[in-house]
């Protein structure tokens, strides 16, 4: 008779506010102490308190909003200073209408507002960005919690998107390390036998979604252990989950 399969998802509570330089590696495992830690545990991140630790914080007295900032906010009762970060931060802008910006960071991530949010930020006037590199920062607390714990540990660092077509929104993975992103079954036979050649499953996406559950919006709670997942050991990254421009069909 088959075992049941379980997969676990552990908050950690106690990580005290985040500020600018301070040593996330060391939080985290602090805060996973009561649990602790054991081979095969993956941990999820949310970007927020990544960006935090890496000081992308930007004080809107001062940005000085360009025309365009100020035309489209003051049609739509936006500040005009937070759209000014948000168009620095795209490569392109996918659709700028209804009080809404949908952009292409840097990363290749369409996103609303190119990631700049000013939820859970302290200050009236602060806005967050996401992370330079989201693959090395995910890279970094892979290494520095590993060591420490003496195995492997993978990490996702996990933001909240909206998807077309879809209301609400849910976390996906834009930083990977220590795992492949995907669960790849291209090549091995479904349950009636016939091949299968294009499934490929977004693990990673599918980890920092179920990671949210426990993370909350308002539950102070930016750190997960998923536990009993299967993940395969790999020098992945989010980037690798980001279509090829040559591939969307939606551009």
């Amino acid at each position: 008779m088959s075992m049941p399969v379980a997969v676990q998802i552990i908050g950690l509570n106690g990580i005290p506010e985040v500020h600018p330089g301070d040593d996330l590696a060391a939080l985290i495992r602090a805060a996973a102490a009561p649990v602790p830690l054991a081979p095969g545990d993956i941990l999820v991140v949310t970007q927020k308190v990544v960006s935090k630790a890496e000081g992308r914080l930007v004080d809107l007295a001062t940005i000085t909003p360009s025309p365009l900032a100020q035309e489209f906010a003051a049609r739509w009762d936006k500040d005009a200073r937070q759209v000014e970060v948000v168009l620095r931060e795209s490569r392109r802008i996918v659709r700028m209408d209804r009080g809404i910006l949908i952009c292409e960071t840097r990363h290749g991530f369409i996103c609303a507002n190119a990631g700049v949010d000013a939820s859970n930020v302290p200050g009236a006037d602060v806005v967050c960005l996401l992370p330079e590199d989201p693959d090395a920062s995910a890279q970094r607390l892979s290494d520095a919690v590993g060591t420490a714990s003496g195995f492997a540990v993978p990490v996702i660092i996990s933001d909240s998107f909206g998807r077309p077509w879809r209301n609400g929104i849910t976390n996906i993975a834009i930083g990977v390390a220590g795992m492949s992103p995907f669960a790849d079954y291209r090549g091995q036979n479904d349950t009636e036998g016939r091949e299968l050649h294009v499934t490929m499953l977004a693990i990673a996406d599918e980890l920092a979604a179920a990671a949210e559950l426990v993370h909350g919006k308002l539950n102070h709670c930016p750190v997960a252990i998923v536990r009993g997942a299967a993940w395969e050991a790999a020098a992945g990254r989010a980037a690798e989950l980001v279509m090829d421009p040559t591939r969307d069909l939606f551009r």
